[in-house]
């Protein structure tokens, strides 16, 4: 498997202010440098990354200084990660509008993931007609997604009405688009991420890993997920795709991505003894 990070790390897990008032920039946004990001990962050894849809559009006018990037720091660029509300019918045009933006400028920036969060929870609560339209949402992700020769995949998050294991197999029995497992959501919404990714198996091209204990989310080995369980897995299946990892913050972001890398690379070195 190939080893990418996630850039969000570098400012943490927010969003664009503008997206309170206009759903065309409702974009995820970490407030870090994306270039010091690049360095330190490339520095630590991960060959690729993904990152957040509103710091790709930071780009939008750049092209030519997100390649210069990668080509400084020899990293491949994995993915975007973007989503919506998906069950407001007089927002869905504008939020699929917003996602198509960012798909094409992935696309013609190297992408191969486009990676989609999302699925609102009502103030009055989830109904059950909200699946449905979620999972309709999702099938013209899939639409836009192949326009530009990008895989779509599925995000299961916290804060989203697919946290729980029903919820997640409601809702991938209504839609054809991908899933990218994060392990630690997962199990933060209740499921056994070592299940889901066997249950999953042939709609997996992509994943996320990120470990968790008591509540908080932790780089690889510091919490009590099952990773070795997860990668005998996806060996049994011939997953050799990116094993993203992500961690939404750390007090010093390349230690993080430092002590995720080594955890991996000790089953690599328990492979070849």
């Amino acid at each position: 498997m190939k080893l990418g990070y996630q850039t969000n790390t570098w400012g943490g897990v927010v969003g664009h202010p503008a997206g309170v008032t206009s759903i065309k920039d409702l974009y995820y946004l970490a407030n870090g440098s994306t270039e010091e990001a690049l360095k330190d990962i490339a520095e630590v050894g991960y060959k690729g990354f993904e990152m957040f849809d509103g710091n790709l559009m930071e780009f939008k006018d750049r092209k030519e200084e997100f390649r210069a990037l990668l080509n400084r720091y020899s990293l491949d660029f994995i993915g975007v990660y973007t989503g919506g509300n998906f069950i407001f019918p007089d927002i869905l045009e504008e939020e699929l509008l917003k996602i198509e933006e960012v798909a094409a400028l992935a696309s013609e920036l190297g992408a191969q993931h486009l990676v989609i969060g999302g699925g609102a929870i009502r103030t009055n609560g989830i109904l059950e007609s909200d699946y449905a339209d979620l999972g309709n949402a999702l099938n013209r992700v899939v639409v836009i997604a192949e326009k530009y020769n990008l895989i779509p995949s599925y995000h299961p998050h916290l804060g989203t009405n697919v946290e729980a294991p029903d919820q997640l197999d409601k809702l991938m029995a209504l839609t054809t688009i991908n899933l990218c497992p994060d392990t630690a959501h997962i199990e933060a919404g209740g499921g056994n991420p070592v299940e889901v990714i066997k249950k999953y198996a042939d709609r997996i091209k992509y994943i996320h890993f990120k470990d968790y204990y008591n509540g908080e989310f932790l780089p690889l080995g510091e919490g009590h997920q099952k990773f070795d369980q997860m990668i005998q897995a996806l060996d049994g299946v011939g997953y050799d795709e990116w094993l993203t990892v992500e961690l939404d913050s750390y007090n010093d972001p390349k230690k993080g991505a430092e002590i995720s890398f080594n955890f991996l690379l000790s089953f690599e070195t328990a492979n070849k003894s």
